[in-house]
């Protein structure tokens, strides 16, 4: 499964809405990645998801597999979009 979000921090995906997508993520089964532009990171790996240099404004997409991959979509998409 995939769903395309927009990062709607103000800053960026930076170190708090980081943490707070990697602490949900870790709470689910699923295999969860994230793809911006030509780069893959895990979603349950702070520094991977860092290195991305995601900011406001662009969009990635997540993609999941596994038992709750449509709640990690909806959950881990939320985070990501700051509609928490």
């Amino acid at each position: 499964m995939e769903r395309q979000v927009t990062m709607n921090h103000s800053e960026g995906f930076h170190a708090r809405p980081a943490s707070d997508f990697v602490e949900a993520a870790i709470q689910l089964k699923s295999k969860i990645e994230v793809v911006f532009q030509d780069k893959t990171a895990n979603a349950k790996s702070m520094l991977s998801l860092l290195k991305l240099g995601i900011e406001q404004g662009q969009s990635v997409v997540l993609r999941a597999e596994g038992p709750d991959a449509e709640e990690a979509l909806e959950t881990l998409g939320n985070i990501f979009e700051n509609k928490q």
